[in-house]
């Protein structure tokens, strides 16, 4: 055992772990501490604000596929991590949430920026770790970091300002990894007889096929089957979109070809998905998920096996273990999958959708005379996205309705808010990617109302050399809640209209590069050159007030009004 100080031991665990990132403000207490990252080797990138730092964590957490790292001063700065940490537990990040706090001998008196730090994240993290003595603060650190990987998602560490300091004897712990496993042998192999059998399987590849480096196997598998290929619901980077079994991502404004296809299939095979409702839910009009279709779901996490579909067979083990377990098992099978005698009308049959679904696009992404749509906005955009970005998105109208046109050729390309669906996620976190990836062009997409949630990111990038690209849809309105109104509520607009200043000239402002853009002739070469340069830039579409279908129909109904003052309003 070494001799050193809770501040070095908290560091060298830090060290061992292989973190070289931290995302945070700084902050008196742990200052201690952060005068030790730099010669430990750990880049400390200041924030704007600690929700900003929590994003940037998840995005490169996802990006790099390892853990990252956010810190804040006690109080409020740690209660404003709180949406950023929720965020990244439904996206599965491994993000290791440090929150220093009010020290012992203050604690329950009602101190400077003083409150009970655990409780905000004890839904939305996957451990949480309360230092109570210096001699600990490695091992609760260490086990931290180590349930954020095996577990996948989120955990808290929760240290006591005044326990950085003094002397202990202390041991660094060895980071503890888990090998991944394929599953249970009998569900493997009733899953392989279930897919010999099957008329017309199609697979389902989700998140957790990108988490576990799984896209290789997923393709082999296809390719062995012939069977075609859907991603779930806001990971179109799961399955290389130009392989000919891809057909496109289910869910809100996805690919129809994606949702014809499946709705044929007799087999779905969900390959690290959960099957969240967002990408099983009807949409254009289309009821598309097939009620009759016999399911075998693959998710390293037991708890969401069946969650939220009827399932046949649930193996819980590692995509890609899984995978290329069935596809052994698959090969090594006297008599060739039944599927194979329908290879060619099944090959057919995709191929029509795509190109039906492709012909749809362009009709909708022309545009009107004298004024820039959306869609043909994002149709432009698409044309000139260079094939190896990093692209990610925030909620809102008009990029949800992106999902139609993102489209990725490797894994590990594509973040978005989610199921948490939270404004202001899409700037921090590719600022996140960046850093993971900084040889990679990283591309936000981000309406103007999200915008002026995550602009002040904008200096965070100036200041630490980070050429995130920011594409910023200007359309004055907050567009998802205002469809609403418009079909709910007749056009009674509350709280949705938004008078914008030129948010290219605030880029400008904050050092940075500032594009405006009204035209579409415009779009690709402005896009092409921001993502080139070294320079963070804001490029800011002017699109008309067009809108894409609610997200929500499920989520409102037709107002009914009692009192006389309220009649006009029905």
């Amino acid at each position: 055992m070494a001799v050193m100080t809770p501040s070095e031991a908290f560091v060298e665990t830090l060290a061992a772990q292989g973190v070289t990132t931290v995302f945070g403000i700084v902050g008196s207490a742990y200052m201690d501490p952060l005068d030790l990252f730099e010669p430990a080797g750990i880049r400390f990138i200041s924030v704007s604000h600690e929700q900003g730092a929590g994003h940037m964590a998840d995005g490169f957490s996802r990006i790099s596929n390892s853990h990252g790292v956010c810190i804040a001063q006690n109080g409020p700065g740690i209660t404003n991590f709180v949406t950023s940490i929720a965020a990244a537990y439904w996206a599965h990040s491994p993000v290791v949430c440090i929150t220093p706090e009010a020290g012992t001998s203050t604690m329950g008196l009602g101190g400077f920026q003083e409150t009970e730090q655990l409780a905000f994240f004890e839904k939305i993290t996957k451990y949480q770790a309360h230092v109570n003595r210096q001699d600990r603060i490695a091992e609760l650190t260490s086990r931290a970091f180590d349930i954020a990987i095996a577990e996948r998602g989120p955990t808290q560490v929760n240290i006591p300002r005044d326990f950085f300091y003094g002397e202990i004897d202390i041991d660094i712990d060895t980071p503890i990894r888990i090998e991944p496993s394929s599953g249970g042998a009998k569900s493997l192999n009733n899953a392989a007889t279930l897919i010999s059998e099957a008329n017309f399987p199609v697979i389902i590849a989700g998140g957790g096929v990108t988490m576990a480096k799984g896209t290789d196997s997923v393709k082999s598998l296809a390719e062995f089957l012939s069977a075609p290929v859907v991603t779930s619901y806001l990971h179109n980077d799961a399955f290389p979109s130009k392989h000919a079994l891809s057909c496109g991502p289910l869910g809100y404004q996805g690919s129809k070809a994606a949702m014809n296809i499946i709705e044929k299939a007799d087999v779905i095979l969900a390959i690290g998905t959960r099957l969240g409702p967002f990408g099983t839910l009807p949409q254009y009009g289309l009821e598309y998920w097939p009620e009759n279709a016999k399911v075998i779901q693959i998710d390293r996490n037991q708890r969401a096996i069946g969650l939220v579909k009827p399932i046949n067979i649930g193996i819980c083990g590692d995509a890609q273990a899984a995978t290329d377990h069935l596809l052994g098992s698959l090969k090594a099978n006297k008599e060739p999958p039944i599927c194979l005698k329908t290879r060619d009308q099944r090959i057919n049959m995709i191929n029509k959708e795509k190109s039906d679904w492709e012909k749809e696009l362009n009709s909708i992404s022309q545009g009107c005379e004298n004024e820039l749509t959306p869609r043909h906005a994002l149709r432009e955009l698409e044309k000139a996205l260079p094939s190896n970005a990093i692209v990610s998105t925030d909620i809102g109208n008009i990029c949800s309705v992106a999902n139609s046109y993102l489209r990725f050729e490797k894994p590990g390309s594509f973040l978005a808010a989610m199921s948490f669906g939270n404004c202001g996620y899409a700037f921090p976190t590719a600022i996140g990617a960046k850093v993971a990836e900084p040889d990679r062009p990283v591309v936000a997409y981000v309406g103007d109302g999200a915008w002026g949630m995550s602009l002040q990111e904008t200096l965070t990038c100036v200041r630490e050399n980070l050429p995130v690209t920011a594409v910023v849809f200007n359309n004055g309105q907050w567009g998802a809640e205002k469809k609403n109104q418009i079909d709910y509520y007749n056009d009674r607009f509350v709280g949705t209209n938004l008078k914008n200043p030129s948010f290219a000239e605030i880029g400008r402002a904050m050092g940075a590069n500032g594009i405006r853009v009204s035209n579409p002739d415009e779009i690709g070469d402005a896009l092409i050159s921001a993502t080139s340069s070294n320079v963070t830039t804001i490029l800011e579409i002017m699109v008309n007030e067009e809108l894409g279908e609610p997200f929500r129909r499920d989520a409102l109904q037709k107002p009914v009004r009692h009192l006389s003052k309220y009649q006009s309003y029905t």
